[in-house]
């Protein structure tokens, strides 16, 4: 199962997100998000647990834990969907001209 975790200490390691979510079962991938730019934490991750039983136990259990100073959201991770609602230009207008350019 994957599982979403969200308000992550920014000074958080994946090392210790992983030892936090083996306490209650195995753990394949601990993984927190960073910046593309700054390599620095966005205050996001995902886990992957084998076990569906121990993933959702673990769910229940850390949501609202305290961790390193802040109090982990965590979830089900939904599956990805294109966000940008289809890409290309959009429906763009024009301004107030009819004159139409040629490249």
């Amino acid at each position: 199962m994957n599982i979403y975790v969200s308000n992550i200490a920014f000074k958080a390691t994946d090392n210790e997100l992983r030892e936090l979510f083996e306490q209650h079962g195995e753990v394949t991938s601990a993984k927190i998000i960073l910046d593309k730019m700054t390599q620095r934490s966005r205050g996001f991750g995902f886990i992957e647990m084998p076990d569906t039983a121990s993933a959702q136990q673990a769910i229940a259990e850390l949501n609202n834990f305290n961790f390193l100073g802040k109090d982990l959201s965590v979830n089900e991770a939904r599956p990805k969907t294109d966000s940008n609602g289809g890409g290309g230009y959009g429906n763009r207008s024009g301004g107030g001209s009819s004159f139409k350019k040629r490249w």
